[in-house]
Parts: structure tokens; sequence; C-alpha cells
């Protein structure tokens, strides 16, 4: 499966969500969020799929589970380790392509974990990268992702920086892929215009972007507004203080439907939904 196929496959079903085509319970959470059981839907095609997954921050790889897809003609099961990482770089690549300049080309990694080499596929597939900057606070996993991508990035310039500041600096476009608990950069060190993705935290206790940045980025677009409200730590904490306003959140299928101005800075901020699951499996079926 390419990450092209699962990017429009995403686009698809985030639209199908807004025009009402899925039930989507809220993402049940067990052992302060360790173990999570995600399920979905889609009335059109009488398709369901289901996923269960384990989390420990410190395991390699930190998920494991399985997504189940049921439709009209059967049902399979797959791995949600690869499925996850996929559909989780498939969201970042929809709201890239929507958010980031079309000229964008020079991507910072804030993160080098299990999500991370899906993060780069899914923004080169929209916005073919130049340059990439990955900082991990471990060297060396930086190292070993950039090596590790190498070959399939053979005309884009790849570093590793010191720190995230150093990273996001001359960056258009940010992927925040990390397990942080407080923000992994100053919002000054961000470019004027850059468009920052945020994945990593699904935790109320968890953040990886300034509350500044929330406070005056042009948009914030979430995937769903309930899952973030209660997910998201960053979200959480900016609403909370009042610096961000919860009108002003806007769900990845309205954007989609309605697209915003390129301008300024631009956030979307990601906790993950089961539509991605569902249509990432789709195309498995």
């Amino acid at each position: 499966m390419t990450m092209p196929a699962a990017i429009d496959a995403v686009r698809a079903a985030f639209v199908g969500l807004t025009a009402g085509e899925f039930d989507l319970p809220p993402r049940h959470a067990f052992g302060e969020s360790r173990s999570l059981v995600m399920a979905v839907h889609h009335r059109p095609t009488a398709s369901t799929a289901v996923k269960v997954v384990s989390i420990e921050v410190e395991r390699d790889p930190v998920i494991a589970g399985t997504v189940v897809f049921s439709h009209p003609d059967g049902q399979f099961a797959a791995d949600a380790v690869p499925l996850t990482t996929l559909r989780t770089g498939a969201v970042v690549g929809v709201a890239t392509d929507l958010l980031a300049d079309e000229d964008a080309d020079q991507l910072a990694l804030l993160g080098a974990g299990a999500q991370a080499a899906d993060q780069v596929r899914a923004v080169h597939a929209v916005r073919p990268l130049k340059k990439l900057v990955v900082f991990n606070r471990n060297p060396a996993r930086a190292e070993a992702l950039v090596e590790g991508l190498r070959d399939e990035l053979p005309d884009t310039v790849l570093d590793v920086a010191v720190n995230a500041d150093e990273a996001v600096a001359q960056a258009d476009v940010v992927c925040c892929a990390t397990a942080a608990t407080v923000p992994l950069f100053d919002v000054g060190a961000l470019k004027e215009r850059v468009h920052v993705n945020a994945i990593g935290s699904y935790r109320p206790v968890m953040r990886e972007l300034p509350e500044e940045l929330l406070a005056s980025a042009e948009v914030v677009v979430v995937d769903q507004v309930e899952a973030a409200l209660s997910e998201a730590g960053e979200i959480i904490r900016a609403v909370r203080s009042g610096v961000l306003k919860l009108e002003s959140l806007v769900e990845l299928g309205a954007a989609l439907g309605n697209p915003p101005l390129r301008q300024g800075r631009t956030v979307f901020k990601s906790v993950g939904v089961a539509v991605q699951d569902w249509a990432v499996a789709r195309l498995l079926a």
C-alpha cells in the first residue's frame, strides 16, 4: 500500500465523516490510556473497523494491537502497528497538503520513534522535500532514522539538529511525533509562515506545542473537536486558559470542504480517530 493511496483514502474518509456517513463513538481508554479501543461504522458500505491497542512508551514499538475490519463479504484482522503509523502519516499528509504553502520543501521532524518515518513519507508525498532536519532526545535514534530514509530520499538533504529550536528554525513544515509533556520548542524559533503538525499527545497530561503558537495561529485544525477536547493536552490547556477559543477550532473534514487561507502559522493537531483506521483497512479488503 502506498502513502499517496492512504492519503487519498483518509482524505475521503474525513469528507465522509463531515457528511454524516459514519457512526463514530468516543474512543475508550483504560489504565491511564495505556489500552485503547476504537470503533467506527460506515453506513454506506455497512463496514466496520475496530482497533484494540496497548501503548507502552518505553517499549519498541510503543504500540501493539490488532485491527479487525468487517464488511458484508467477510472480515479480516491486521497488525495495528504498520496500519497505525500509515494512517497517522496519511492524515498528516492530508493536513499538510491543505495548509502548507505549495512551495514548502523543508521539513523539521521532532521525534524519531515508530511514527517518524511515515510522517516524513506523508509530507514528502504532498510537498517534495529538499531538506529534512530531525531532532530526537537520543541523537543516535535521529541518526538511525536519517540513514534509514536516505535511499528513499536521494534528492533530499538530510540532517540532524542538536536541539528542537534549531530544527524548526528554517522549516516550512514541522511534524511533532513524541511523548512530550512539555512544549518541544519556543514559538519564537518558528518562521512567520509555517505549518505545524502534532500527533504525539493523546492524554491530557501530554503536550508538544507551545500555548503561544495555538494563541497566535491563523487556524487550528483538529481531526475531531470532541476527541481533541478529551485527549489533546495542548488543546485542553489552551482552551481552559482562554488563549484558544473553542469556537475557533476547525475539524479537518470541514476544512477540506472550505479550505482556510494559507497564511501565517497554521496548526494541525491529531489524536487519531477510527475513521483513519477504517480508511486504510478498507484498502486491504
